[in-house]
């Protein structure tokens, strides 16, 4: 007989009743009744009822058994009543008479129940990582992205891709985000980075050559921590081709990333139809450049309606340049309760607060309520909702200003009133491809020009989009947004070291910084580069989706906390005298 099992806890049925076996794994429950000791006895595979009743040899031993203990049990398989069958088990048809028992690891007062649905706090889950991965919830957490990961990679390789390994100690790169740096002992004064992103080892890839490939692969950026970003680290499916158009890319990993949806979805829809809505039309539509299209309110301009008109707020905005009303529809939110509910919410969010109008059974028909339809009279209300097409019981919100300062709440807004109209369907995984994202931005303060987005982006028109105002300048760059979060992001490269050069230029870089800092990628596209093309899609975020929470750490096997700590052990951590010699680094303390 194998040292520690011949079965898995979830491999045991009914055929296997009179058997003797041996599992091993952890007390998941024990109950006593009335001198008989059951136990549910946890593996990674499931759970197995057994039980030791007085006449055992081991029943003193199980006796001391407590939750959490790591044991080994032999016994005899046994056929439960009819009535105590349990249909929710694999394993619920049998159970298994004790016979001998090996305590493998004890366990001493836990600091987190692992039975149970229990809540704790996060910095005890953390400390205690590997307890809480205990949790049946936790093991299904993991094992959902292992297997996600899985799939991914075999859709790739059906799709003519090959993965390729790049390195992870690096020269540092500008990729939106700070930098881990590493410093080097041999080279003191000089530090390595860690790759925000595999981009310029892949684009070195397709110059080689190899035209299709993939990763999946570690990222690294010290970044201000989100519940749907990890500060540290995390994982995405890096992919690049050659000779590639924009629609190409879309092509290639719409397959890829729609499979997995409907095969790990849980039965949630996955729509097939993923629009290709440009950034402006995002912006104005749904205050965000990853809109969650399950709601399907789109925001509107309605400046014209109240230019001149009776209500001065929303009149002397519209007098100086640069400014709009929008209007965000509600429908069935036609109530002054939930229109006073929206205003306050503005106001938490720092605005003045929310103008609306909604539309009610008044005694001629339908009359608009509230105090912008008063102020602005029938005629412009009635303009107005047959623009938003709203009836009886709807409702619309309105904010003006220019766009940036009021932008991020519109979208939030739109984002509460659908789902506390219930508008939103819940169910279902809906994409949009956003394009045609702006090369460039102005500084609010300082108005100087710089990377909006990836810089190493083709600029749409090449070398003769950059001859003009930078800001009106877009790229073939793209995301893919689902249910309000970024799933993928991605180019068409640059490959032309002039135009490259020039972009750079317009952000205030430099050819010799430009060659200085990208001195590898530049001299490859000096000899032969292919156009080429990809994207990155997040694999944390995919499989935070598909978990169905809104934490990322809920899905990371050991996630750092919000401070980027690792509790657990105990990082980050003070160098040794000895290392920080070696290193030829000095620490300088901070001032509390």
């Amino acid at each position: 007989m194998h040292a520690y099992r011949t079965h898995t806890c979830a491999d045991l049925t009914s055929q296997n009743v009179g058997e003797t076996v041996r599992l091993s794994g952890w007390v998941h429950r024990i109950r006593d009744h009335g001198g008989v000791l059951f136990i549910d006895l946890r593996d990674h595979y499931g759970i197995t009822q057994v039980l030791c009743d007085p006449d055992s040899p081991v029943f003193d031993a199980v006796e001391k058994v407590r939750s959490e203990w790591c044991i080994r049990i032999d016994g005899e398989v046994k056929a439960r009543d009819a009535s105590l069958i349990n249909p929710k088990l694999p394993t619920g048809e049998i159970e298994v008479f004790v016979r001998d028992m090996e305590v493998l690891g004890a366990a001493e007062e836990l600091p987190l129940i692992v039975f149970g649905d229990q809540e704790y706090p996060e910095e005890t889950r953390l400390r205690y990582r590997y307890l809480d991965l205990r949790r049946e919830a936790m093991q299904r957490n993991m094992t959902l992205r292992s297997d996600v990961v899985a799939s991914i990679r075999k859709r790739m390789w059906d799709s003519g891709f090959r993965e390729y390994q790049t390195p992870i100690i690096t020269a540092s790169s500008p990729e939106g985000a700070r930098d881990f740096l590493v410093p080097s002992r041999l080279h003191p004064g000089k530090f390595y980075a860690l790759p925000q992103a595999p981009q310029q080892f892949k684009q070195l890839i397709m110059v080689s050559g190899f035209d299709k490939y993939f990763q999946i692969a570690p990222c690294f950026r010290d970044e201000d921590p989100r519940a749907d970003r990890s500060p540290t680290d995390f994982y995405q499916l890096d992919m690049e081709m050659s000779f590639v158009s924009q629609q190409d890319v879309f092509d290639t990993i719409q397959p890829v990333m729609q499979g997995v949806f409907e095969e790990f979805g849980g039965g949630r829809k996955v729509d097939a139809e993923w629009p290709q809505i440009s950034y402006r039309d995002s912006a104005l539509w749904y205050g965000t450049d990853k809109p969650d299209l399950r709601n399907p309110i789109k925001m509107q301009i309605v400046s014209e309606h109240f230019r001149g008109s009776g209500f001065a707020i929303f009149a002397k905005l519209l007098e100086q340049e640069g400014t709009e009303i929008r209007a965000i529809p509600a429908p069935t939110g036609g109530s002054r309760k939930f229109c006073d509910r929206m205003n306050a919410f503005a106001q938490k969010e720092g605005l003045p607060g929310m103008g609306y109008i909604f539309w009610r059974e008044g005694e001629n028909g339908m009359e608009a309520a509230g105090p912008l339809a008063k102020n602005i009279g029938p005629e412009r209300t009635e303009a107005i909702r047959q623009q938003l097409d709203l009836g009886v019981g709807d409702a619309a919100f309105f904010l003006g200003g220019k766009p940036s300062s009021f932008e991020t709440v519109a979208g939030k807004a739109r984002v509460v009133i659908g789902n506390e109209l219930g508008l939103t369907d819940e169910n279902r995984f809906a994409f949009a491809w956003i394009v045609d994202f702006p090369m460039y931005e102005a500084d609010e303060e300082t108005g100087a020009v710089d990377f909006s987005h990836n810089p190493f982006s083709m600029p749409q028109g090449g070398m003769d989009a950059l001859q003009g105002d930078p800001l009106n300048v877009l790229g073939y760059q793209y995301d893919l947004a689902c249910n309000g979060y970024e799933l993928v992001s991605g180019a068409i490269r640059n490959h032309k070291p002039e135009i490259m050069f020039k972009a750079f230029e317009l952000a205030g870089y430099g050819e010799d910084e430009v060659r200085k800092r990208f001195g590898g990628m530049v001299n490859a596209f000096r000899f032969g580069a292919p156009p080429h093309g990809g994207c990155a899609a997040g694999i944390d975020r995919m499989v935070m989706l598909l978990a169905d929470t809104a934490n990322i750490r809920e899905i990371i096997m050991f996630p750092m906390n919000q401070r980027a700590e690792d509790l657990m052990m105990n990082a980050p951590s003070d160098p040794t005298s000895d290392q920080l010699m070696e290193l030829h680094l000095r620490v300088i303390p901070q001032d509390d």
